[in-house]
């Protein structure tokens, strides 16, 4: 009888131990995955005018042939949306002042309802947002 409760308690204490380490590592392996996608959606930009970032930002997505839903100077947040082989890409840009000279842009992107984890799409809307600012400060058409 003691031989077998030591034996019950024994793989009860090794699954709670294994199934506790189990969880703690997919919490850390997600929260590292969390961190790696924001720093690909966010960039931050040498400007205080939030309103030319926005319409930077707008001319941005419609130029990668993207449809302006919303747009809100208030909260800084532009929504728009494409589709691709019958599926939407929903992107939502977040503009928003960073102490008195910076303004920080993120860009949360969606096909479907999976989180766009590919950086490259991420890069090529801050490269394309980054020229079209250029252009913009030096007033080139």
């Amino acid at each position: 009888m003691k031989i077998k409760l030591f034996k019950i308690l024994s793989l009860f204490m090794f699954i709670m131990i294994t199934g506790c380490a189990t969880t703690s590592q997919q919490i850390m392996e997600t929260e590292e995955s969390q961190v790696k996608i924001r720093a690909m959606q966010t960039r931050v930009f040498d400007t205080n005018d939030k309103n030319l970032m926005m319409r930077n930002t707008i001319s941005t997505l419609q130029d990668l042939e993207f449809v302006i839903e919303n747009a809100d100077l208030t909260f800084g947040t532009v929504t728009a949306k494409k589709y691709i082989h019958n599926s939407a890409v929903e992107a939502t840009a977040t503009v928003k002042e960073k102490g008195e000279n910076q303004i920080t842009v993120r860009l949360n992107a969606r096909y479907g309802i999976k989180i766009v984890e590919d950086p490259e799409i991420y890069q090529d809307f801050f490269t394309a947002l980054s020229k079209s600012i250029f252009l913009a400060a030096n007033e080139i058409d």
